[in-house]
């Protein structure tokens, strides 16, 4: 059976791979995955195509028999907070995250507030496919669809519970915000008011057609790191579409790959909270999470890259210290076990505020690696084979293949994988030094080429 879902959700062009009768189908069957009278909230990120993609939806919801309240405008983790608090039934957020702005896409959301797991994605893709939908008659179709305001506010609210309010109000922090135009700037400003910090925000006027990619990188933040210096900020944070992910920059305009700030938060969180618990992450985060954590006596879980595989293996486990991605996406277990952009911009606030230290000072404790990150178009049948050649390549070295490949030597690593939400091959590497990492890279794209020319 063709699986519709990827990593995280499912994403398509708007109009052309996300038309109305696609809509309407997926819809009708997340309707009937659901028990007939199920509450269902429904909310949306701001994207071409959100209010109408919403619509169908939303329409289609309400003919499989559950009841729909409408959420309006909200992050992804603010919906998925009022699921779990509201005592709905699941949820569905019309959102693409991080993928470029033509893309859009929905997520199913359990009673939990997490992302239905594999399993349960493949209940959806049957009743797709096989198109034997739920069909109620003419006097059940009787729900009118249902406000549901006050999301926003309830998240705020929540994730202010969770940290010491008082320490970070005393340190007068100025934060600058880069929402990229999206649904972030809904409540992270007034999140870093909340807690008595100055907001500055950039890119932060809602638009289908943000100022930067929707994707928040080293890369694409360039303009947002320069702002963070020229405004004499502490700190800067930019979010990704549905602002699940924060990826912070330092006073001194340096910005941080995810893996590195989860790295700083897990200490902060053994350290100062006194929490304990594993750490679960995906193979694309660096090894300094070993490295760095293991002399706490904090043990490493690797997993299959995506938020989904990670959010239940921590629920399954139990023991979860906390969860996160190099992407910026960081899961805080006793605030919920989901990627949560403005809860991670509130405890590494708590973090700077305990430590009395600069941002750049934090993050100068950690390993150096000289890092690469590369992005090559193919399709998934292609790369599948590029990883298997890569697995011959480095046969000699520690190897983890849940998820590709990641290569661990003594001055190195590097994963090769496929992306799960883009016609892509994703190549991660990092070295103990430049020369390192271009002939590792070397041995990589050469077996690329080699494929690519067959």
């Amino acid at each position: 059976m063709k699986r519709l879902f990827g990593t995280d959700g499912v994403r398509g062009v708007v109009a052309s791979e996300l038309t109305p009768l696609f809509i309407a189908r997926l819809a009708w069957a997340i309707g009937s995955y659901f028990k007939e009278g199920s509450r269902i909230l429904v909310g949306c990120d701001y994207r071409a195509g959100g209010e109408a993609i919403r619509s169908i939806l939303v329409g289609a919801l309400s003919l499989s028999g559950v009841r729909v309240y409408d959420a309006g405008y909200t992050p992804t983790p603010a919906l998925q907070y009022a699921v779990k608090t509201g005592g709905f039934d699941g949820g569905v957020v019309v959102t693409a995250s991080h993928n470029p702005p033509e893309y859009n896409g929905i997520k199913v959301i359990g009673p939990h507030g997490v992302e239905v797991d594999r399993n349960e994605e493949r209940v959806i893709e049957e009743f797709f496919w096989s198109e034997k939908f739920r069909v109620i008659s003419w006097r059940s179709a009787v729900w009118s669809v249902e406000k549901y305001p006050g999301v926003n506010d309830l998240y705020v609210k929540a994730i202010l519970d969770h940290v010491d309010r008082d320490v970070i109000a005393k340190r007068e922090f100025r934060v600058l915000v880069d929402p990229v135009n999206n649904v972030g700037v809904l409540t992270t400003p007034r999140l870093l008011r909340e807690l008595g910090v100055k907001p500055v925000v950039v890119n932060g006027d809602l638009s289908c057609e943000p100022t930067r990619s929707p994707e928040p990188t080293p890369e694409t933040l360039s303009s947002t790191a320069q702002a963070v210096k020229a405004c004499s900020c502490d700190l800067g944070v930019a979010h990704d579409g549905d602002a699940d992910r924060s990826l912070f920059i330092d006073e001194q305009g340096r910005v941080y790959w995810g893996d590195r700030s989860a790295v700083l938060l897990a200490k902060h969180l053994r350290l100062y909270k006194k929490l304990t618990g594993r750490v679960y992450t995906g193979v694309s985060s660096s090894v300094l999470v070993e490295d760095v954590l293991r002399p706490l006596g904090v043990e490493v879980v690797w997993l299959k890259v995506g938020s989904v595989d990670i959010a239940h293996a921590m629920i399954r486990s139990g023991d979860a210290l906390c969860g996160f991605e190099e992407n910026g996406g960081f899961m805080y277990p006793p605030h919920q076990y989901v990627r949560d952009g403005a809860m991670t911009l509130a405890l590494f606030l708590e973090m700077l505020a305990t430590s009395r230290m600069r941002a750049s000072e934090l993050f100068s404790e950690l390993p150096e690696y000289y890092t690469v990150k590369k992005k090559y178009h193919m399709s998934r049948d292609v790369a599948l084979k590029i990883v298997d050649l890569v697995k011959e390549e480095f046969k000699s070295e520690r190897l983890i293949t849940i998820d590709g490949v990641k290569v661990i030597s003594r001055d190195y690593w590097v994963l090769v994988r496929p992306s799960g939400t883009e016609p892509l091959l994703r190549v991660m590497l990092e070295a103990k030094s430049e020369e390192t990492a271009k002939s590792v890279l070397e041995r990589i794209e050469s077996v690329i080429r080699g494929v690519i020319r067959a």
